[in-house]
């Protein structure tokens, strides 16, 4: 009988607590918000006083790049806030290649306490103007 309750219980902690999913509760880390490359592009079109972060290499960025973009690599992005980036509540739309460093800068830019970070994926998915320099 005892077992059968423990099991219960458990059960319900599962159903009621999640199991380890994306979210920042359950993860304990800070939010980002992710949404797609269209998405980003009509919510770019759309609001104004927002800054499109590259986390590609300098090189990358050079052969082709979002307009208004800046560059910061994401292997230059550490504990400490890029001094591109002085305001921790602007909006910030943040994109590489693929999708997979993008996700890795806006994670350590969530984690550093910016509270308004877009990630959308990579350029290759971008549906927009891109531009050289």
């Amino acid at each position: 009988m005892k077992r059968i309750f423990l099991l219960a219980m458990v059960i319900i902690m599962i159903f009621f607590c999640g199991c380890g999913g994306a979210n920042s509760a359950s993860t304990g880390k800070a939010a980002y918000r992710q949404v797609s490359s269209d998405q980003a592009r009509q919510m770019m079109e759309t609001e104004s006083n927002y800054i499109i972060l590259d986390v590609r290499t300098q090189k990358e960025y050079a052969e082709g790049h979002i307009p208004k973009a800046i560059c910061i690599p994401n292997e230059v992005i550490t504990k400490e806030a890029p001094a591109l980036l002085p305001d921790k509540e602007q909006k910030i739309f943040v994109y590489c290649r693929s999708g997979r460093r993008s996700k890795e800068s806006a994670q350590k830019l969530a984690d550093m306490g910016y509270k308004n970070i877009i990630e959308f994926g990579g350029i290759k998915d971008w549906h927009g103007e891109v531009v050289t320099e």
